[in-house]
């Protein structure tokens, strides 16, 4: 007697499997069996990807010291004007400590900052500009906390010297007094981090528009396209001697192009797109920083950084804050003004700034604008033009 459709009457009074009865229980074994599988799996994973999150936000070193220090200062530093924008102080470290960096001369106990940048991001993501602080701009310098817990007196002197002093927050107060802006991270990196991050992407291209046999810098390198590993960006993006005419404004200038490239090779898909080149590039970027402690982790860079991958290349801006030699000292720089305070002025109130290769050095205005709307009646002036670079231009064009 056939009980149910599907199933027959065993030899003990009980149902068993037969036909589609025995299919839909198979398939039920399968599925828990498949889902079972599914489970450990995203668990394995869950796991592996926790442990590298783990120890990427743990690369980053927290800047505790700084925090404090700033904290102490807020009353007189200066507001921000225009929510959502950011400006972000970066600070290349000229660091002898450790073994890898040791190489590049003695460590006397100190460090400068042997490159700063000053980071805008516009509160709509839509454009980015870099403004290089050359090292030896005179400029006031507050008192600030030395490493020993003692504290300096106010001064008049090279910009380099308040990382000396007091690290990345006598930068900031430093920065923060000159331009009246205010920064709202910063990001310390030192040699051997630079080069990692370099080797991370494999290199990257640059143009060398003579070729380059520099002792000092270790670099021997002929003209046209060259792609550099860790070692030779870091002799080329730091010499200053015996490549161009030697001075720092050159030298800035050779950076930003290079900061450019960098940029692009990071952007690009072949890195972001592939977790076995992308993993690397954020090992090596995380070992070398020390950040803000609201930057300091996975969590905090990205929500810095993931509106930047939709600035357009030509929006991506580098330029050298105006300036020119000091009165007192031909291998001293000071701001040549009113084209710094322009400057400042449209970074402080998030807006544009217009750089061109062959513009001039002081931000100065034209007479006139010839654009669309323009009649005889009318002259309109155009906004300054700053010289720079940006991220799209091509150094061998």
């Amino acid at each position: 007697m056939v009980a149910a459709v599907g199933y027959r009457v065993g030899p003990d009074g009980g149902s068993s499997a037969s036909g589609r009865g025995l299919l839909r229980r198979r398939r039920r074994r399968w599925a828990r069996i498949t889902a079972s599988g599914v489970t450990a799996l995203l668990v394995a994973a869950g796991g592996i990807g926790w442990a590298v999150y783990a120890k990427l936000s743990g690369n980053i070193t927290p800047d505790e010291a700084a925090a404090a220090e700033l904290a102490r200062y807020d009353r007189e530093r200066p507001t921000s004007l225009v929510k959502d924008a950011r400006n972000i102080l970066l600070i290349g470290s000229d660091s002898r400590e450790g073994s890898d960096n040791a190489r590049y001369g003695r460590d006397s106990g100190t460090e400068r900052s042997d490159t700063t940048i000053l980071l805008h991001l516009s509160a709509g993501r839509d454009n980015a500009t870099a403004v290089s602080i050359p090292r030896d701009l005179m400029v006031d310098l507050p008192g600030c906390r030395r490493p020993d817990g003692s504290r300096s007196a106010p001064r008049f002197a090279m910009f380099n010297q308040a990382f000396q002093l007091g690290g990345s927050a006598c930068t900031i107060r430093t920065v923060e007094k000159l331009t009246d802006i205010r920064v709202d991270h910063h990001v310390v990196v030192d040699f051997h981090g630079f080069k990692e991050m370099v080797d991370a992407v494999d290199g990257v291209e640059v143009c060398l528009r003579q070729p380059i046999d520099d002792r000092a810098a270790k670099l021997r390198l002929p003209a046209g396209r060259v792609t550099l590993n860790g070692e030779q960006a870091l002799g080329y993006v730091r010499a200053r001697k015996t490549l161009g005419n030697g001075s720092d404004t050159e030298r800035m200038e050779r950076q930003q192009r290079f900061l450019g490239a960098l940029v692009n090779k990071v952007r690009s898909n072949d890195v972001l797109l592939n977790p076995a080149k992308l993993y690397p590039v954020l090992d090596a970027a995380t070992s070398s920083l020390t950040t803000d402690p609201e930057l300091a982790s996975l969590r905090g860079l990205y929500a810095l950084v993931r509106g930047l991958r939709d600035i357009p290349m030509e929006q991506v801006q580098f330029l050298t804050v105006p300036r020119e030699s000091y009165a007192y000292d031909a291998n001293r720089d000071q701001l040549v003004e009113p084209a710094a305070k322009r400057l400042f002025e449209r970074l402080r109130t998030d807006t544009p700034v217009v750089v061109g290769g062959n513009g001039p050095r002081d931000g100065s205005y034209g007479d006139s604008y010839p654009g669309p709307f323009r009649d005889a009646a009318v002259t309109v002036s155009p906004p300054p033009t700053f010289r720079g670079n940006t991220a799209a231009e091509d150094t061998c064009e």
